[in-house]
């Protein structure tokens, strides 16, 4: 057993996610948390970034947070300086934070959407899609480096989506190319950090019962659009993921790198 929980430990470690406060970020910084790590949470939203923090010190953690919009790059650097300083340096980075962009141009039932028509997106909403779900795992990535090189190393972790790999009209039409692009940026930064002992991977979510698009998967008719998809019969939840984030920021996934890690249940299967 002491080999095992050697394999897994993640104790003392340095960690930042980013988007934190509720759903899949949540779930990472839980995980990183209850295996005794170091956490610090970005988020935008206050109230659930404390709920988020009171639960997860209740438990046994240690974990705090900053308040910040992850779209703001002299915010995000200062952030990064402030954990560095508090924790001494910093191991392991949960690039998580992403946003529905809008609806798609079909509803869930296939009907069309004149609100998710290409004509009809707002400039303002395709612009700040690419600049949550792209841009700022560009900022998250580059802070990142600044302190692990110095170290000699360090984890990168990635949110990305199934929505990389295909296309999907329910979607706002932003989403797809900024996860597309971002698998592209993961393995290029793969190569180019691979010499200074940064790793860099991406988790490829399927459907996840999160607060995403103001949490309509809880919504039966729109889950069971997802559900059908599944070739378990069933969407994620948030726990499903957990052990997936604690293989790639432990000694376990050493040697996981520019790697592309599907988590859907078999979803991206049926649909391709």
């Amino acid at each position: 057993m002491a080999a095992l929980e050697k394999m897994f430990d993640v104790r003392g470690k340095s960690v930042i996610v980013t988007g934190g406060a509720s759903g899949i970020g949540r779930a990472y910084a839980e995980i990183m948390a209850e295996g005794g790590a170091r956490v610090c949470i970005f988020d935008l939203d206050p109230k659930g970034l404390e709920s988020t923090l009171a639960e997860i010190r209740a438990a046994g953690g240690d974990a705090w947070g900053i308040v910040l919009d992850v779209g703001d790059r002299p915010a995000m650097a200062a952030a990064f300086d402030q954990v560095a300083e508090k924790h001494g340096r910093i191991d392991t980075v949960f690039a998580n934070a992403g946003i529905d962009p809008g609806p798609g141009f079909n509803t869930p039932t296939g009907e069309r959407n004149p609100d998710g028509a290409i004509e009809n997106i707002p400039d303002s909403q395709w612009d700040r899609g690419i600049e949550i779900n792209l841009t700022s795992v560009y900022t998250t990535v580059k802070n990142s480096v600044r302190h692990m090189k110095p170290m000699g190393g360090g984890e990168i972790i990635v949110t990305s989506s199934i929505a990389s790999e295909i296309n999907e009209s329910i979607v706002g039409t932003s989403y797809m190319p900024a996860k597309a692009a971002v698998n592209h940026f993961v393995r290029h930064m793969a190569m180019e950090l691979g010499a200074y002992g940064i790793r860099v991977n991406a988790i490829l979510p399927g459907p996840f019962i999160t607060n995403i698009a103001g949490g309509r998967l809880r919504n039966k008719e729109d889950r069971a659009a997802f559900e059908s998809q599944s070739l378990i019969g069933r969407i994620g939840d948030v726990e499903d993921i957990k052990g997936l984030a604690l293989l790639l920021a432990s000694p376990a996934g050493a040697y996981f790198t520019g790697s592309l890690i599907v988590i859907d249940g078999g979803s991206l299967i049926r649909m391709t």
